[in-house]
C-alpha cells in the first residue's frame, strides 16, 4: 500500500460493499477487455492486489508497455478490481480495458500471468479471455440495423421505393452463368462478346464480374484446357488473366498450346486475380490492353544475331531449361548469377545489377523488357516473344528458336 495512493490513484477500486452487481467494467471507446481470474492464499485486500500488480509487471517489457505509461497515454483505461475474501484466501477478477492491438493485449495478459505474489501470500492469475469490444458493439448495431429495417418495411411503398429499388437492383453483381458440357463458370458477356477473357477458377470469375467484366469464363478444375474453351478459340477472340505465380505460368503454356491468345494480362507477382480490387483489375486491362494481332500469319522475323560466347552457353542452358519455367541470370563473364522462377523474374531484374543476358523458359513481354533496359541489361532470351513488345535499342532480344540450328528448325517445322 505504500505507493498506491499516490502512484496508482488513477485505480478505481470497487469496495465489496460497493457496486456488488458488477459483472464487466464500462469499455466505451475501447478496442478490447482483457479478463483476469486470480486466487491469493490469504486474506489480502484489493490495494495489495493493485501494488502486486504493478510491482511485478514493471519494467518487464520496458517503458512503452509499462502499465503506468500505457494508462498516462490512453492506451489502456480505468482498471477494475473485484475481490471476495474468506478467512483463509481471497478470490476475485481484474478488468483491463485496452486500445493497444492485439498482440500488446495478449503481453499485458501473459504478464499478469506471471504475477506469484500478493503481499507475502502466494497466489494465481491466469487469463479469462481478451473481449473484443467491437465485436459487442458490432453486433449491437446490427441487431438495431434489423429493427430499423424491420420499422421501415413494414410501412406503405411508395413510388420512391420503388425507384430506390431500381437503383439498388443496378448494384447487384452481375449473375453467374456455366459454359458449356463442362459447366465452367463464366459471365453472361461470354454470349454476346466477340472477345472472351479466360481465368483460372470460379473465384476469379466472380471478382471479374465485380469489376463490371462479364465477357470471362474459367477453366475451372478441370485438367488441361477444356474442350470448350478451344471450340470458343475458333469463334472468338481469347484472352487470359492469370495469376502472378508459378501456377500462372504453367496455365499459360497449356493455353497457348491449345488456342491462339490474342492478349495476356497477369496479376502482379504473388497475387491473384481473386484478391485483385475492382480498380486494379480495370487499371491492369487498361494499362496493358494492345489491339489483337491480326489472324494473318506474320513474317518470320529474322534470327537474332548473338555473340558466339553467349550463343554457346545458351544454348547449353537451353537443354536443361526448356519446360522448367526457370530463368538464369548471367554477368558480364556469362558466369550464372542466379536461378529464379519466370514468375519472380520481374522483381529479380529490379533487385539485380550486373546482368549481362537473361535466358529463361518464359515469354518475353513488354513489362520485361522494359525492366530489362532499365538495369542494363544486354540480352534478354524466352521462348518466345509477346506480340507488340517494342525493344530500345541498348537492348537485344532472341528467342530458344534462335539458339538452334537451322535445319533442326526446319526440321521442326515439317
Amino acid at each position: 500500500m505504500k505507493r498506491s495512493t499516490v502512484k496508482y490513484a488513477r485505480w478505481r477500486l470497487l469496495e465489496g460493499s460497493q457496486r456488488r452487481d458488477l459483472k464487466v467494467p464500462d469499455s466505451s471507446g475501447y478496442k478490447y477487455l482483457v479478463k483476469m481470474e486470480f486466487q491469493v492464499d490469504g486474506p489480502v485486500d484489493k490495494p495489495d492486489v493493485v501494488g502486486a500488480i504493478f510491482g511485478q509487471t514493471e519494467g518487464l517489457f520496458g517503458p512503452e508497455l509499462d502499465l503506468n505509461e500505457l494508462q498516462r497515454n490512453w492506451r489502456i483505461g480505468r482498471i477494475e478490481i473485484t475481490l471476495r475474501r474468506s478467512d483463509s484466501r481471497a478470490l476475485g477478477e481484474v478488468y483491463i480495458p485496452t486500445n493497444t492491438d492485439i498482440a500488446e493485449a495478449a503481453l499485458i495478459a501473459a504478464a499478469l500471468e506471471t504475477i506469484d505474489k500478493v503481499g507475502p501470500y502466494q497466489s494465481r492469475f491466469k487469463l479469462k479471455e481478451i473481449e473484443d469490444v467491437r465485436a459487442a458493439r458490432r453486433k449491437q448495431v446490427v441487431e438495431r440495423a434489423k429493427e430499423i429495417i424491420k420499422e421501415w418495411s413494414s410501412k406503405a411503398i411508395s413510388e420512391g421505393e420503388d425507384a430506390l429499388k431500381e437503383v439498388y437492383d443496378a448494384l447487384k453483381p452481375t449473375k453467374l452463368v456455366y459454359y458449356g458440357p463442362e459447366q465452367l463458370p463464366a459471365g453472361p458477356g461470354i454470349y454476346d462478346s466477340d472477345t472472351v477473357i479466360v481465368v483460372e477458377g470460379r473465384a476469379d470469375v466472380l471478382n471479374m464480374l465485380r469489376a463490371g467484366i462479364e465477357n470471362v469464363v474459367a477453366i475451372g478444375g478441370a485438367r488441361g484446357v477444356p474442350d470448350s474453351i478451344v471450340q470458343l478459340g475458333k469463334s472468338k477472340k481469347l484472352m487470359a488473366f492469370l495469376d502472378g505465380d508459378r501456377g500462372g505460368d504453367m496455365i499459360l503454356r497449356d493455353l497457348q498450346s491449345k488456342v491462339d491468345l490474342v492478349k495476356v494480362f497477369r496479376a502482379p507477382s504473388g497475387r491473384e486475380v481473386e484478391e485483385l480490387t475492382p480498380e486494379e483489375i480495370r487499371r491492369i486491362i487498361r494499362e496493358e490492353a494492345a489491339p489483337p494481332r491480326p489472324a494473318a500469319v506474320q513474317p518470320p522475323q529474322p534470327r537474332a544475331q548473338l555473340p558466339p560466347d553467349l550463343q554457346r552457353v545458351a544454348t547449353e542452358l537451353l537443354k536443361d531449361l526448356e519446360g522448367s519455367l526457370e530463368a538464369v541470370l548471367l554477368d558480364q563473364s556469362l558466369s550464372q548469377i542466379s536461378r529464379v522462377p519466370v514468375s519472380k523474374l520481374y522483381q529479380t531484374l529490379q533487385d539485380s545489377n550486373g546482368i549481362r543476358a537473361v535466358v529463361f523458359d518464359g515469354i518475353v513481354t513488354q513489362r520485361l523488357v522494359d525492366a530489362a533496359a532499365a538495369k542494363g541489361v544486354e540480352f534478354l532470351i524466352g521462348s518466345r516473344i509477346a506480340d507488340g513488345v517494342k525493344v530500345p535499342e541498348n537492348l537485344k532480344v532472341a528467342t530458344f528458336a534462335d539458339l538452334k540450328p537451322l535445319e533442326v528448325q526446319a526440321a521442326g517445322g515439317q
